[in-house]
């Protein structure tokens, strides 16, 4: 490998296809170092790390095999995943991204890349057809602006499925003001999903076939066990619940193992991605959710995980077991392995359908036990937030009348400062929604539920991660209350494939406007049975605690079923920006706003 594959200004020839192997992806190399401060420690055992202010990027078409068939992947620099890139907070930073994708490409003749959870103007935000025209082949684009954050970030395409196919990377920004913390190295742990399919055709497999990756249904065996445990009018009480949702319980993703193989740092279990460490030292972990699709829950077993960071921002430390990481979030946890020569970086799927592994180690070819799947996760009526099926609307979408106290959900007001842990109100729910063939479920008795360690979590005799167990290291930075209340409903319709906000697909809808300077606040509802991330571009998410206090500052805010979640934002960046759920295939099938911040 040449030395242009790790200077910021050397050139790349896009013409030398590189053939990624996955199962031979788990080597290490020393850590390349470019800022003159003894406490950079980031390494990388691919050894493929960008420093500086100034960056050439080539956006290509490179050959992988992670499966035992060649594949085309949409890459950067041609590796998957991108180089992590390197900069300073105080910087202005300068990235000339080339498109030299081949005609007749199946990911297209455009290409553009999104700096995620970057403040920056919004002509640098990196999104076809709101924020610039994306860059067409044979095209140059120079992104340039002032770097005024530090932490753990992530950057990667923002057009068509490139994000799936492997364009994506890890954004390190080291702080002007020393850390809070300590430690001695410094990885960075990039989970993210792969499939062999064309990520146009999974998205159709999707709307023509949306169950078919739930392989799980329950059987009659399931249903004479329930009978016994719950008695037969419970039992069928719940049978007709779920079939009037046209979902089963263990219907929590989209897409699983069934059709993805999970990568580490670009690298499959077999493979083993090594981190090394000496007995004694602390380890920095940056984690980040690169997928398109996919929840994990991490563990390392034998090592508590001490939280430092979320969403590139500091937090109170906080040590646990276990957390779960949503599409497009990132956590910074500190460990201290010592009293063996290897620890098995564990993260499973949400729904348990599979996982990868790495390892941290004292030296090379090491590996520790690989702990067995956890038990697949049932969903109950209160996971949706439906008060034990009776506060359930089965019929929001097909035009039917609701009677009773769901009808007075539907038109009754909300009081926001009844979100904590009393009693809820019903939920009303935006007109849009009644009669609408685009929404098939609504929630009635949703809450915040920042305490919940999630669905497959919950009582697992192991410490998770909570939103409730996080708190910002610094005060509200606003300081202001919120001058007004926008609440949005994430609808959908499971066996369309279907996703909106309020009933209406992005095509339809008109921009949330937002005035400039302003203190708001965003209420999300979560109609919907699965779980979405929501990511604002160009301002961030304060989150809310129960009593509508500000408790966690965020990129991207996990939203699970029957959840309802308040936002504050500052409305500080002119322009058009994009506000969307981050599963891929979500955002492209209709979960997807424009906000515009106007003076």
């Amino acid at each position: 490998m040449t030395s242009d594959m790790f200077s910021g200004r050397g050139g790349f020839d896009p013409a030398r296809r590189r053939f990624v192997q996955g199962l031979a992806l788990g080597g290490l190399a020393a850590g390349l170092g470019a800022w003159p401060r003894p406490s950079w420690a980031l390494q990388s055992p691919h050894g493929r790390i960008l420093a500086g202010t100034d960056f050439n990027l080539v956006v290509g078409e490179t050959l992988v095999n992670f499966t035992g068939r060649t594949r085309p992947a949409a890459t950067l620099n041609g590796s998957l995943p991108a180089p992590i890139l390197r900069w300073r907070e105080g910087t202005t930073v300068t990235l000339r991204v080339r498109n030299a994708l081949p005609a007749g490409s199946i990911f297209g003749d455009m290409t553009s890349v999104h700096w995620h959870g970057i403040v920056l103007p919004a002509n640098m935000d990196g999104v076809p057809g709101m924020s610039f025209d994306g860059i067409h082949r044979g095209e140059t684009f120079q992104y340039r602006f002032d770097v005024r954050q530090g932490g753990t970030y992530w950057y990667h395409s923002h057009s068509g499925f490139q994000e799936q196919a492997g364009m994506y990377g890890a954004l390190i920004i080291d702080p002007v003001a020393p850390e809070p913390f300590a430690y001695d190295r410094d990885y960075v742990v990039l989970l993210t999903d792969w499939t062999d399919l064309d990520p146009h055709a999974l998205f159709t497999r999707l709307k023509q076939m949306a169950e078919h990756d739930n392989w799980y249904k329950r059987t009659a065996g399931d249903f004479a066990r329930d009978v016994r445990r719950d008695g037969w009018r419970a039992t069928l009480a719940d049978r007709r619940a779920w079939g009037q949702m046209r979902m089963t319980p263990t219907d929590l993703s989209d897409v699983n193992a069934h059709t993805y193989t999970y990568l580490m740092n670009g690298t499959t279990s077999p493979g083993n991605w090594t981190a090394l460490f000496r007995s004694g030292e602390k380890i920095r972990l940056r984690f980040i959710n690169g997928s398109a699709m996919t929840y994990f829950d991490v563990r390392i077993p034998g090592l508590k995980m001490t939280v430092v960071a979320a969403d590139g921002q500091y937090v109170h430390p906080v040590t646990v077991d276990e957390f779960r990481i949503a599409v497009a979030e990132t956590f910074d946890v500190i460990v201290e392995p010592s009293g063996q020569d290897a620890y098995t970086i564990f993260a499973q799927d949400m729904g348990r359908t599979g996982f990868v592994s790495g390892t941290l180690a004292v030296r090379e070819g090491l590996r520790a036990p690989v702990p067995a799947v956890d038990p697949r996760p049932i969903l109950t009526m209160d996971d949706m937030g439906h008060g034990g099926m009776h506060g359930m609307d089965h019929g929001a979408g097909q035009g039917v009348d609701q009677g009773g106290h769901e009808a007075a959900a539907m038109h009754g007001g909300h009081d926001h400062a009844a979100m904590g842990h009393g009693a809820m109100p019903m939920q009303a729910h935006p007109d849009s929604e009644r009669g609408n063939p685009l929404v098939d479920m609504q929630t009635m008795t949703p809450a915040p539920k920042l305490d919940d360690p999630g669905i497959g979590l919950r009582d697992n005799g192991r410490t998770v991660l909570t939103y409730g167990a996080m708190r910002s290291l610094f005060d509200d930075p606003d300081g202001r209350a919120p001058s007004r209340d926008v609440e949005l409903h994430l609808t959908g319709h499971m066996e369309k494939f279907a996703w909106s906000f309020d009933g209406i697909k992005f095509s339809d809808a008109a921009p949330l406007r937002l005035n400039y300077g302003e203190r708001l606040r965003i209420v999300l509802v979560n109609d919907t049975m699965m779980t979405h991330p929501i990511h604002l571009h160009g301002m961030w998410s304060d989150l809310e605690d129960d009593d509508g206090r500000f408790q966690l500052r965020k990129h991207t805010v996990d939203m699970p079923p029957g959840t309802r979640r308040s936002l504050r934002v500052r409305a500080d960046a002119l322009g058009r920006w994009a506000f969307h759920c981050h599963l891929l295939y979500h955002m492209e099938a209709g979960m997807f706003r424009e906000v515009q911040v106007v003076e």
